[in-house]
């Protein structure tokens, strides 16, 4: 490893190029690159090999699996057409809630590698969002890696994981203003102004609720991407 770079730096990139191939079908396809909490690609149906899609990196929660990370957004996916990618910690949750960035990093940057070897991936539609200690994850990565992450999700996050921050990617954060488990005085009320303060771009928004990812915000979410899905043409 480059001792210079950050251990919060993705390596992975989109080809330049998309030469024909044959794609997967749609729905959820183990990686195979680990041999236990494999990541899951999900793939909607919309996905044609001539037509560059969009991809989020989904993180899960703590104490949850790469199916519950595809599981947050899968019928928006199939909806916009958007492919999910979908890793799973290697504890209980991601590395750099608990103590900074490392093999959890390694498992992203093998599965995006292999996911940009197995569909055509637009290089300026790739984004991470994520659902409570994978929000966190999401912004503390996402920052860490503007580069190649154009675009930001975090469900109700409780915090930013320090690392060297690269570029400047758009955010859109939600969160529950009755949230027990990471409240929102605490949490997003504080972090957003940072960010904003920093020059980030952030679209923000509070509901009547809990702990959790309503279907407002998970749609309000994948609009705000302002993705083209397959096959309508290339955005940048």
């Amino acid at each position: 490893m480059d001792e210079s770079r950050s251990p919060a730096s993705l390596v992975a990139r989109p080809p330049g190029s998309h030469p024909p191939r044959s794609l997967p079908g749609p729905g959820k396809h183990l990686l195979g690159l680990e041999q236990v909490r494999d990541s899951l690609l999900y793939l909607p149906p919309a996905l044609h090999s001539a037509d560059p899609a969009g991809l989020l990196v989904i993180l899960h929660g703590a104490g949850g699996d790469a199916a519950a990370g595809v599981s947050l957004l899968a019928p928006l996916a199939d909806k916009y057409g958007l492919a999910l990618l979908a890793p799973a910690s290697r504890q209980s949750t991601w590395d750099a809630i608990r103590h900074g960035y490392g093999p959890d990093v390694a498992v992203i940057n093998r599965a995006l590698d292999r996911v940009f070897r197995t569909i055509p991936v637009h290089p300026g539609q790739v984004g991470i969002a994520g659902f409570s200690d994978g929000a966190s994850y999401a912004l503390g990565l996402g920052l860490a890696n503007g580069g190649l992450f154009r675009h930001i999700v975090a469900f109700s996050p409780g915090f930013i994981p320090p690392a060297p921050r690269v570029g400047k990617p758009a955010i859109f954060v939600s969160h529950g203003n009755n949230d027990s488990v990471l409240p929102i005085d605490s949490t997003s009320r504080k972090i957003v102004p940072a960010l904003r303060r920093d020059g980030y771009d952030v679209t923000y928004r509070e509901f009547d609720g809990g702990h959790t990812v309503t279907w407002e915000s998970a749609r309000e979410a994948v609009e705000w991407l302002g993705w083209e899905p397959p096959g309508h043409g290339e955005t940048s």
